[in-house]
Protein backbone atom coordinates (compact mmCIF):
# COMPACT_ATOMS: atom_id res chain seq x y z
CA UNK A 1 0.00 0.00 0.00
CA UNK A 2 1.12 3.40 -0.83
CA UNK A 3 0.34 6.40 1.67
CA UNK A 4 -0.93 9.62 0.45
CA UNK A 5 -0.95 12.71 1.96
CA UNK A 6 -3.12 15.47 1.42
CA UNK A 7 -2.68 17.92 -1.14
CA UNK A 8 -1.82 21.51 -0.58
CA UNK A 9 -1.58 24.39 -2.49
CA UNK A 10 0.96 26.92 -2.32
CA UNK A 11 1.63 28.84 0.94
CA UNK A 12 0.34 32.45 0.58
CA UNK A 13 3.04 34.68 0.37
CA UNK A 14 3.19 37.99 2.99
CA UNK A 15 1.57 40.37 0.07
CA UNK A 16 -1.64 37.87 -0.21
CA UNK A 17 -1.63 37.30 3.82
CA UNK A 18 -1.63 41.34 4.06
CA UNK A 19 -4.45 42.04 1.23
CA UNK A 20 -6.36 38.92 2.64
CA UNK A 21 -6.78 40.81 5.80
CA UNK A 22 -7.43 44.18 4.34
CA UNK A 23 -10.32 42.54 2.44
CA UNK A 24 -11.67 40.84 5.27
CA UNK A 25 -11.77 44.46 7.83
CA UNK A 26 -12.60 46.64 4.79
CA UNK A 27 -16.07 47.74 6.55
CA UNK A 28 -13.89 48.86 9.99
CA UNK A 29 -11.15 50.40 7.04
CA UNK A 30 -14.17 52.49 5.75
CA UNK A 31 -15.60 53.07 9.58
CA UNK A 32 -11.82 54.51 9.82
CA UNK A 33 -12.15 56.73 6.96
CA UNK A 34 -15.28 58.18 8.03
CA UNK A 35 -14.06 58.96 11.61
CA UNK A 36 -10.69 60.66 9.93
CA UNK A 37 -12.58 62.43 8.07
CA UNK A 38 -14.50 64.47 10.95
CA UNK A 39 -11.48 64.01 12.39
CA UNK A 40 -9.67 66.32 10.05
CA UNK A 41 -13.16 69.31 10.22
CA UNK A 42 -12.59 68.94 13.93
CA UNK A 43 -9.36 69.89 13.59
CA UNK A 44 -9.45 72.15 10.87
CA UNK A 45 -11.70 74.26 13.55
CA UNK A 46 -9.04 73.69 16.00
CA UNK A 47 -6.43 75.78 13.73
CA UNK A 48 -9.09 78.07 13.06
CA UNK A 49 -10.48 78.73 16.68
CA UNK A 50 -7.12 79.19 18.21
CA UNK A 51 -6.10 81.69 15.25
CA UNK A 52 -3.61 79.57 13.84
CA UNK A 53 -4.91 79.73 10.53
CA UNK A 54 -1.58 81.48 9.27
CA UNK A 55 0.52 79.69 11.54
CA UNK A 56 2.54 78.52 8.86
CA UNK A 57 1.82 81.46 6.44
CA UNK A 58 2.29 79.78 2.59
CA UNK A 59 1.83 76.92 0.89
CA UNK A 60 2.98 74.22 0.28
CA UNK A 61 6.16 75.15 2.47
CA UNK A 62 5.35 76.03 5.97
CA UNK A 63 7.76 79.30 5.17
CA UNK A 64 9.30 80.52 2.33
CA UNK A 65 12.42 78.85 3.88
CA UNK A 66 10.98 75.69 5.37
CA UNK A 67 8.73 72.88 4.52
CA UNK A 68 8.35 72.26 8.24
CA UNK A 69 7.77 74.42 11.46
CA UNK A 70 9.91 76.16 13.82
CA UNK A 71 10.59 77.36 17.15
CA UNK A 72 10.23 81.06 15.52
CA UNK A 73 6.90 80.54 14.56
CA UNK A 74 5.05 79.50 18.23
CA UNK A 75 2.31 77.27 19.18
CA UNK A 76 -0.07 78.32 15.85
CA UNK A 77 2.67 77.32 14.16
CA UNK A 78 2.65 74.25 15.46
CA UNK A 79 -0.99 73.60 15.04
CA UNK A 80 -0.84 74.67 11.65
CA UNK A 81 1.51 72.09 10.82
CA UNK A 82 0.34 69.35 13.03
CA UNK A 83 -2.96 69.55 10.72
CA UNK A 84 -1.07 69.65 7.45
CA UNK A 85 0.70 66.51 9.08
CA UNK A 86 -2.78 64.76 9.68
CA UNK A 87 -3.82 65.08 6.27
CA UNK A 88 -1.01 62.76 5.46
CA UNK A 89 -2.87 60.26 7.40
CA UNK A 90 -6.06 60.86 6.34
CA UNK A 91 -4.55 59.90 2.99
CA UNK A 92 -2.99 57.07 4.21
CA UNK A 93 -6.70 55.37 5.43
CA UNK A 94 -7.99 56.27 2.48
CA UNK A 95 -5.67 54.59 -0.07
CA UNK A 96 -5.89 51.48 2.57
CA UNK A 97 -9.75 51.74 1.72
CA UNK A 98 -8.35 51.49 -2.03
CA UNK A 99 -6.40 48.46 -1.73
CA UNK A 100 -9.13 46.53 -0.11
CA UNK A 101 -11.63 47.62 -1.86
CA UNK A 102 -10.04 47.07 -5.18
CA UNK A 103 -11.81 43.25 -6.23
CA UNK A 104 -14.99 44.96 -5.18
CA UNK A 105 -16.17 46.07 -8.84
CA UNK A 106 -18.64 48.78 -9.23
CA UNK A 107 -19.69 51.39 -6.64
CA UNK A 108 -17.76 50.27 -3.61
CA UNK A 109 -14.47 50.57 -5.35
CA UNK A 110 -15.28 53.94 -7.08
CA UNK A 111 -16.37 55.37 -4.11
CA UNK A 112 -13.19 54.34 -2.21
CA UNK A 113 -11.02 56.05 -5.26
CA UNK A 114 -12.98 58.88 -5.69
CA UNK A 115 -12.70 59.49 -1.34
CA UNK A 116 -8.43 58.63 -2.32
CA UNK A 117 -8.40 61.22 -4.80
CA UNK A 118 -10.33 64.07 -2.20
CA UNK A 119 -7.84 63.98 0.17
CA UNK A 120 -4.74 65.92 -1.88
CA UNK A 121 -7.57 67.89 -3.37
CA UNK A 122 -8.68 69.26 0.16
CA UNK A 123 -5.23 69.44 0.48
CA UNK A 124 -4.93 71.69 -2.68
CA UNK A 125 -8.10 73.66 -1.49
CA UNK A 126 -6.84 74.16 2.01
CA UNK A 127 -3.33 75.65 0.33
CA UNK A 128 -5.73 78.06 -1.51
CA UNK A 129 -7.32 79.18 2.21
CA UNK A 130 -3.83 80.24 3.07
CA UNK A 131 -2.55 81.89 0.34
CA UNK A 132 -5.63 83.65 -0.20
CA UNK A 133 -4.97 85.01 3.56
CA UNK A 134 -8.08 82.89 4.85
CA UNK A 135 -10.51 84.50 2.83
CA UNK A 136 -13.81 83.29 4.07
CA UNK A 137 -15.36 82.45 0.80
CA UNK A 138 -12.47 79.81 0.18
CA UNK A 139 -12.42 78.86 3.62
CA UNK A 140 -16.14 78.10 3.51
CA UNK A 141 -15.37 75.92 0.17
CA UNK A 142 -12.07 74.03 1.85
CA UNK A 143 -15.22 72.82 5.06
CA UNK A 144 -17.93 72.29 2.34
CA UNK A 145 -15.41 69.65 1.01
CA UNK A 146 -14.89 67.89 3.65
CA UNK A 147 -18.42 67.94 4.58
CA UNK A 148 -18.77 66.04 1.06
CA UNK A 149 -15.98 63.73 1.83
CA UNK A 150 -17.91 62.75 4.97
CA UNK A 151 -21.14 62.58 2.96
CA UNK A 152 -19.14 60.14 0.67
CA UNK A 153 -17.34 58.12 3.00
CA UNK A 154 -21.32 57.00 4.77
CA UNK A 155 -22.43 56.43 1.47
CA UNK A 156 -19.60 54.07 0.90
CA UNK A 157 -20.15 52.29 4.12
CA UNK A 158 -24.09 51.95 3.32
CA UNK A 159 -22.72 49.46 0.02
CA UNK A 160 -20.19 47.76 1.94
CA UNK A 161 -22.33 46.70 4.69
CA UNK A 162 -26.25 47.78 5.95
CA UNK A 163 -29.65 45.69 5.77
CA UNK A 164 -30.95 44.46 2.61
CA UNK A 165 -33.95 46.32 1.54
CA UNK A 166 -36.17 47.72 -1.51
CA UNK A 167 -36.41 51.13 -2.40
CA UNK A 168 -38.45 53.24 -0.06
CA UNK A 169 -41.83 54.72 -1.57
CA UNK A 170 -41.46 57.64 -4.22
CA UNK A 171 -42.56 60.16 -1.43
CA UNK A 172 -40.37 59.21 1.15
CA UNK A 173 -37.37 59.08 -1.54
CA UNK A 174 -38.27 62.80 -2.01
CA UNK A 175 -38.64 63.93 1.16
CA UNK A 176 -35.24 62.63 1.94
CA UNK A 177 -33.78 64.85 -0.94
CA UNK A 178 -35.83 67.71 0.17
CA UNK A 179 -33.94 67.04 3.37
CA UNK A 180 -30.75 66.67 1.82
CA UNK A 181 -30.40 69.88 0.07
CA UNK A 182 -32.24 71.86 2.83
CA UNK A 183 -29.69 70.27 5.16
CA UNK A 184 -26.81 71.58 2.91
CA UNK A 185 -28.89 75.02 2.72
CA UNK A 186 -28.27 75.05 6.72
CA UNK A 187 -24.14 73.93 6.38
CA UNK A 188 -23.93 76.82 3.43
CA UNK A 189 -25.22 79.38 6.03
CA UNK A 190 -23.70 78.41 8.57
CA UNK A 191 -20.15 78.76 6.86
CA UNK A 192 -21.57 82.36 5.83
CA UNK A 193 -22.17 82.82 9.61
CA UNK A 194 -18.57 81.88 10.39
CA UNK A 195 -17.18 84.46 7.50
CA UNK A 196 -19.19 87.29 9.21
CA UNK A 197 -18.05 86.40 13.08
CA UNK A 198 -14.64 86.82 15.01
CA UNK A 199 -13.34 83.56 14.67
CA UNK A 200 -11.45 83.95 11.20
CA UNK A 201 -8.44 81.82 11.98
CA UNK A 202 -5.88 84.92 12.59
CA UNK A 203 -6.58 88.35 13.11
CA UNK A 204 -5.67 89.87 10.01
CA UNK A 205 -7.59 87.66 7.93
CA UNK A 206 -10.87 90.00 6.53
CA UNK A 207 -14.39 89.00 7.12
CA UNK A 208 -17.11 89.12 4.59
CA UNK A 209 -18.48 92.14 5.84
CA UNK A 210 -22.39 91.02 6.35
CA UNK A 211 -24.24 91.88 9.97
CA UNK A 212 -23.33 88.49 12.12
CA UNK A 213 -26.77 89.06 13.41
CA UNK A 214 -28.50 89.07 10.77
CA UNK A 215 -27.21 85.78 9.08
CA UNK A 216 -27.22 83.97 12.37
CA UNK A 217 -31.06 84.43 12.19
CA UNK A 218 -31.33 83.56 8.44
CA UNK A 219 -29.09 80.37 9.49
CA UNK A 220 -31.59 79.51 12.31
CA UNK A 221 -34.80 79.80 9.95
CA UNK A 222 -32.73 77.79 7.69
CA UNK A 223 -32.47 74.70 10.58
CA UNK A 224 -35.84 75.37 11.55
CA UNK A 225 -36.69 74.42 8.05
CA UNK A 226 -34.49 71.63 8.18
CA UNK A 227 -36.40 69.51 11.26
CA UNK A 228 -39.27 70.01 9.40
CA UNK A 229 -38.34 68.51 6.38
CA UNK A 230 -36.25 65.97 9.08
CA UNK A 231 -39.67 65.36 10.56
CA UNK A 232 -41.70 64.58 7.70
CA UNK A 233 -39.14 62.46 6.14
CA UNK A 234 -39.38 60.52 9.73
CA UNK A 235 -43.61 60.58 9.13
CA UNK A 236 -43.36 59.27 5.57
CA UNK A 237 -40.69 56.77 6.46
CA UNK A 238 -42.49 55.25 9.99
CA UNK A 239 -43.42 52.11 8.18
CA UNK A 240 -39.65 51.64 7.01
CA UNK A 241 -37.35 50.21 9.97
CA UNK A 242 -34.16 51.30 8.44
CA UNK A 243 -35.23 55.04 7.24
CA UNK A 244 -37.07 55.56 10.45
CA UNK A 245 -34.21 54.59 12.54
CA UNK A 246 -31.59 56.54 10.47
CA UNK A 247 -34.26 59.58 10.45
CA UNK A 248 -34.31 59.66 14.13
CA UNK A 249 -30.52 59.50 14.21
CA UNK A 250 -30.58 62.77 12.15
CA UNK A 251 -33.39 64.76 13.74
CA UNK A 252 -31.28 63.68 17.57
CA UNK A 253 -28.21 65.50 16.31
CA UNK A 254 -30.14 68.77 14.23
CA UNK A 255 -31.99 69.29 17.78
CA UNK A 256 -28.31 69.07 19.66
CA UNK A 257 -26.80 70.95 16.94
CA UNK A 258 -29.60 73.58 17.61
CA UNK A 259 -29.05 73.88 21.20
CA UNK A 260 -25.90 74.24 21.20
CA UNK A 261 -25.65 76.58 17.91
CA UNK A 262 -28.58 79.08 19.82
CA UNK A 263 -26.45 79.08 23.35
CA UNK A 264 -22.93 79.36 21.50
CA UNK A 265 -25.15 82.48 20.06
CA UNK A 266 -26.29 83.76 23.62
CA UNK A 267 -23.00 83.26 25.08
CA UNK A 268 -20.89 85.65 22.36
CA UNK A 269 -19.73 82.30 20.70
CA UNK A 270 -17.16 80.84 23.43
CA UNK A 271 -14.40 78.93 21.51
CA UNK A 272 -15.46 75.53 22.85
CA UNK A 273 -18.85 75.60 21.95
CA UNK A 274 -17.83 76.73 18.42
CA UNK A 275 -15.47 73.68 18.40
CA UNK A 276 -18.27 71.27 19.21
CA UNK A 277 -20.71 73.14 16.61
CA UNK A 278 -18.13 72.03 14.35
CA UNK A 279 -17.87 68.31 14.93
CA UNK A 280 -22.29 68.77 15.03
CA UNK A 281 -21.91 69.94 11.31
CA UNK A 282 -19.72 67.69 10.20
CA UNK A 283 -22.29 64.24 11.97
CA UNK A 284 -25.41 66.19 9.77
CA UNK A 285 -23.38 65.64 7.31
CA UNK A 286 -23.07 62.87 7.89
CA UNK A 287 -26.36 62.03 8.79
CA UNK A 288 -28.45 63.68 5.73
CA UNK A 289 -25.96 61.43 3.53
CA UNK A 290 -27.54 58.45 5.89
CA UNK A 291 -30.87 59.28 5.11
CA UNK A 292 -30.97 59.45 1.43
CA UNK A 293 -28.93 56.21 0.81
CA UNK A 294 -31.42 54.50 3.24
CA UNK A 295 -34.16 55.22 1.05
CA UNK A 296 -32.63 53.30 -1.85
CA UNK A 297 -32.62 49.50 -2.79
CA UNK A 298 -29.59 47.49 -1.26
CA UNK A 299 -28.94 43.98 -1.48
CA UNK A 300 -27.05 42.91 1.71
Amino acid sequence: MTSTEPATGPTPSAKDKVLDWLRAHLFGLAVANLIANIGIVVTGGVVRLTGSGLGCPTWPKCTEESYVAHEALGINGVIEFGNRLLTYVVAAIAITVVVAAWNRRGVIRNLAIIIAFGVPLQAVLGGFTVLSQLNPYVVALHLLASMAMVGLCVWLLDEIRSPGREAAPRNVRVAAVVTFVVGWLSLWLGTVVTGSGPHSGDLESRRTGLDPALVSHIHAYAVYALIAATLITLWLGRKNAYVRRVTVVLLVIELAQGLIGWVQYLTDLPVLLVGFHMLGAALISAGLARVVVSTRAHTA
